[in-house]
C-alpha cells in the first residue's frame, strides 16, 4: 500500500517506537493520528501531528477514537499498535505473589488493547475502496522477543506478547476476505522508555549477547520496518523479528 495521503493511526504515540513510527509515516506522506493516554504529553511529543487521548484497554475509548479519525479524515488505512507496558514482577518473591490486578493490567493493555484496536480499525478499513493491489488496510502489531525468551519478572509481559504472535495468523486469515493484511513485529531491546526502566545489569547482558551492531535498536529502525511492511503487499500473517540476533 502506498502511504501517500493514506490515514494511519498509531497507538503508544507519545514516546518510543510509537512516536518514531508517527514521524516516519508522516514523512512518507501519510496523514497520521497518534493515540495515547495523556493528551497533553501526546500534543507535546507529536509536534503538530494530530493526537487523540485513547485508552486501548477500554474498548469504548478505542471505538470513539477510531470513529473520530474517520469523521475527521474520512478513513483508516493503516493501524500500528505500539501501546504497551512492562509490569515487571516475579511470580513469587519474598512470600508475595504476582498481583492479579497487575497481571490483568498488562494483558489488558498489551493483548486485549491490541485486539480492541485491530477489531475497530478493521471495521473502518472494510469500508475503504480497494487499492490496485486489492488492499483495503494494513494492521501492524508490536510483539516482542520476550514472547519467546522472556527475562526474570516478565511473566505477564511475555505472555501478552506471545498472545500477540499467536493471534496474528488467525486474524490475518479472518480479515483476508476484506483485503486487510495483518503483520506483527517482534523487537528486541530498543532505546525507549521501557528499556530505560530496566536494571542496567539486565540491559547490558542482553546487549552483550547481540550480533553486529552490538547496541540497542534505534526507534527509527523499527519505524523503517513498519513502513516497509505497509508498502510490501506480499507480507501477511507472520511475525518479523527485529532484534539483532538476541539470545
Amino acid at each position: 500500500m502506498k502511504l501517500d495521503n493514506k490515514v494511519a493511526v498509531v497507538t503508544g504515540a507519545a514516546s518510543g517506537l510509537g512516536l518514531a513510527t508517527c514521524k516516519a509515516l508522516a514523512a512518507a506522506g501519510a496523514r497520521v493520528v497518534g493515540f495515547d493516554l495523556d493528551q497533553q504529553r501526546l500534543d507535546a511529543a507529536l509536534d503538530g501531528i494530530p493526537g487523540i487521548a485513547v485508552d486501548v484497554s477500554d474498548e469504548a475509548s478505542v471505538k470513539a477514537g477510531i470513529e473520530t479519525v474517520v469523521q475527521r479524515f474520512g478513513a483508516v488505512h493503516v493501524a500500528v499498535n505500539c501501546a504497551g507496558i512492562l509490569g515487571p514482577c516475579k511470580t513469587l518473591s519474598k512470600g508475595q505473589l504476582f498481583p492479579t490486578d497487575l497481571w490483568n493490567r498488562v494483558l489488558g493493555v498489551n493483548l486485549t488493547g491490541t485486539f480492541n484496536m485491530i477489531r475497530h480499525a478493521a471495521l473502518a478499513m472494510s469500508a475503504n475502496d480497494p487499492e490496485a493491489t486489492g488492499e483495503r488496510g494494513v494492521i501492524i502489531n508490536t510483539a516482542s522477543g520476550a514472547a519467546r525468551e522472556g527475562q526474570m519478572g516478565q511473566a505477564a509481559y511475555s505472555a501478552s506478547k506471545a498472545g500477540v504472535i499467536g493471534m496474528t495468523l488467525p486474524i490475518a486469515r479472518d480479515l483476508a476476505e476484506h483485503g486487510i493484511r495483518v503483520v506483527s513485529l517482534a523487537p528486541g531491546l530498543f532505546e525507549s522508555g521501557m528499556s530505560a526502566g530496566m536494571p542496567a545489569k539486565v540491559s547490558e547482558t542482553i546487549v552483550n549477547g547481540l550480533l553486529f551492531p552490538r547496541r540497542m535498536g534505534h526507534p527509527q529502525e523499527f519505524a523503517a520496518l513498519v513502513q516497509h511492511v505497509v508498502e510490501n503487499a506480499y507480507l501477511n500473517g507472520l511475525t518479523l523479528d527485529i532484534q539483532c540476533g538476541t539470545r
